[in-house]
């Protein structure tokens, strides 16, 4: 299975998107494409592979998102994660923390565009799957006219797939990755300019898009709209992923199976030596204004954290959840 050319996916969020947030997404939606969390090609090579590139089959689509400025490293990790399955290999050219600067890969690539498309050629080379990168439309000073269109040349002619825009500057000095994420404005519209200019081209936008229907606005303009902290804080409007952009079948949404399956899955973790709060973190805005969510939420919150909690507190806390009709399809 391959989700390129896929309208929806969800974004690569560093210590959110790990192994049991994408299982549980998938548990939402067949369809979207599912990113990791950015793994350093360095830590792929030499690391500890199972623990940073494992995951379950069930989340297919998913792709494996690097960073790094090496083209022979990167080169190599993105063999090793074909090697364990991923659908896609995609680059970082976005990440705009101090350890990531650091290291000189994420956002200050904006500023090296031939080194990211050296980096994209290399990995093209180095395996059969498709190679994306996820970008800003500049840094700082730059003027994201010229930037974001000598970035996205770059990286076609060197062969990538599909280019991902999160639609804001990222300012490397005097702003905190946090503050990154909200404080530059956001500049949809230079997105759909890059798009116009490139209609051929794979390019889907990302930033703070807060729902299925502005995706849906965005997808009149681009190929794909990425959901991000929507996705991961209110998780419950995946639900209707499906229907609205992949031809499903509109029916209710079956919570019920949807829990049990989480409480499987959270069994299994636990005898592998992991705790229930590893999985159940990422569930805690699943039932976003229902009633009953509040005490869902505080359940999740203290039981699931404590020592030997096991898979019964799930449902303990779904118990809680009050579904009513139209509002149980709205979740």
């Amino acid at each position: 299975m391959n989700g390129l050319g896929s309208p929806i996916s969800i974004a690569p969020m560093m210590d959110w998107t790990d192994r049991h947030c994408r299982f549980f997404h998938r548990q939402l939606t067949s369809r979207a494409l599912l990113y990791t969390e950015m793994v350093v090609a360095d830590a792929v090579i030499q690391g500890a592979r199972e623990r940073l590139l494992g995951f379950d089959a069930a989340e297919h689509p998913v792709a494996l998102q690097l960073g790094g400025s090496d083209p022979a490293k990167l080169a190599e990790a993105a063999r090793i994660g074909e090697a364990f399955g991923y659908d896609e290999i995609n680059l970082n050219v976005g990440c705009p923390s101090d350890r990531v600067q650091s290291g000189t890969f994420g956002a200050c690539l904006m500023k090296v565009p031939n080194l990211v498309a050296d980096c994209v050629k290399a990995m093209k080379a180095g395996v059969a799957i498709p190679v994306t990168v996820k970008c800003r439309i500049g840094v700082d000073e730059q003027d994201p006219e010229p930037a974001l269109d000598a970035l996205a040349d770059g990286v076609f002619d060197a062969g990538a797939d599909a280019l991902w825009v999160h639609a804001r500057k990222a300012w490397l000095e005097g702003l905190s990755p946090k503050e990154n994420r909200d404080i530059p404005p956001l500049d949809y519209n230079r997105v759909y300019r890059l798009k116009a200019g490139k209609p051929n081209k794979f390019i889907g936008i990302n930033g703070g898009i807060q729902s299925l229907e502005e995706a849906r606005v965005h997808l009149d303009h681009v190929d794909g709209a990425m959901l991000g902290r929507a996705a991961y804080h209110t998780p419950g409007i995946l639900a209707g992923v499906d229907a609205a952009f992949y031809g499903a079948k509109p029916e209710a949404f079956d919570f019920a199976a949807l829990i049990d399956a989480m409480a499987d899955y959270a069994a299994y973790h636990i005898e592998q030596g992991g705790r229930l709060g590893h999985v159940t973190r990422h569930m805690v805005g699943l039932f976003h204004g229902l009633p009953g969510a509040r005490r869902y939420r505080q359940i999740l919150s203290t039981d699931a954290t404590r020592p030997g909690a096991g898979p019964a507190v799930l449902k303990k806390a779904f118990e809680a959840v009050e579904f009513g009709g139209a509002a149980a399809e709205a979740a």
